[in-house]
């Protein structure tokens, strides 16, 4: 998620074919079968109910995050729950309460977080004018400064009016209004990212970042800056992960008269791997 949306930096749009995404029921192994990454993290949400407590905290409440959103976080089992083998994020409109969204935003803070590495997230993403679902990371240490000087990755993120494509993206720079971003995006030449699970991968070292779709590589970055330090600061630091659907905001616009309410994320599971 990010601030200063309305104008987005180019990105380099890849289209490639759908590629089927195949389940791996051995976790002890990244989706490349790479031998240079151990297993340090996961949840196969296996389970039924809430969020893991032992892994998940939640971020809690409204006041727009920053991007004018709309919805209402909560820690409620109806935005955010374990079932059938999934994590189901879901959005809700309520249009005559006096919050008209609610939604879930779960995150590892204090809990789980890790400097480099590979991250695998397999998921089914909504849809829907509006409709902003992420998967990205915030450094646990703002010793940098505030955002974005202390960095933000974002693994994943999708505007519901497109639900062909997604974004990976950092955000770095001095802190707002001194930042910057840049990323790219990549585009399913068939279907949406609503309408089948695919397999979400960033990779991180010390000196470059690379994010995958169903292991094709679309987007690698090796430059970035910080005004708290020097190269490679902010991306020096450890990191946790946040999984979210927000509500309208300045980037992805506004629900109208063609957006579908409950919305849901599905995620089949997350994996953090660790180089040997």
């Amino acid at each position: 998620m990010r601030l200063n949306k309305l104008v987005l930096l180019p990105i380099l749009l890849l289209i490639f074919s759908q590629a089927g995404c195949q389940s791996d029921d051995n976790p002890s192994e990244p989706e490349t079968g790479s031998d240079e990454y151990t297993l340090v993290w996961s949840d196969e949400f296996d389970y039924t109910g809430k969020p893991d407590s032992t892994k998940w905290g939640y971020d809690i409440g409204d006041s727009g995050w920053g991007n004018n959103e709309l919805q209402y976080y909560t820690d409620d089992e109806v935005n955010s729950r374990a079932e059938n083998g999934h994590l189901v994020i879901e959005a809700h409109q309520y249009p005559d309460a006096g919050v008209e969204y609610t939604s879930a935003r779960i995150v590892t803070r204090g809990k789980g977080d890790w400097l480099y590495g590979r991250i695998e997230v397999k998921a089914r993403l909504p849809y829907g004018q509006g409709i902003w679902p992420a998967i990205w990371m915030l450094p646990t240490d703002w010793v940098y400064g505030g955002w974005a000087a202390s960095g933000e990755i974002d693994i994943m993120e999708l505007l519901g009016h497109q639900p062909e494509t997604v974004y990976g993206t950092i955000h770095y720079g001095g802190t707002s209004p001194n930042n910057v971003h840049t990323g790219e995006s990549i585009t399913l030449q068939n279907g949406s990212f609503a309408s089948d699970f695919h397999v979400f991968v960033f990779e991180w070292e010390e000196n470059e970042m690379r994010w995958y779709i169903d292991d094709n590589l679309y987007a690698t970055q090796t430059e970035w800056h910080s005004t708290g330090h020097d190269y490679p600061a902010p991306f020096n630091r450890r990191f946790h992960l946040i999984l979210n659907i927000a509500v309208g905001g300045n980037w992805p616009g506004y629900p109208d008269e063609n957006t579908t309410f409950p919305q849901r994320m599905e995620v089949d599971y997350i994996r953090v791997y660790q180089k040997n």
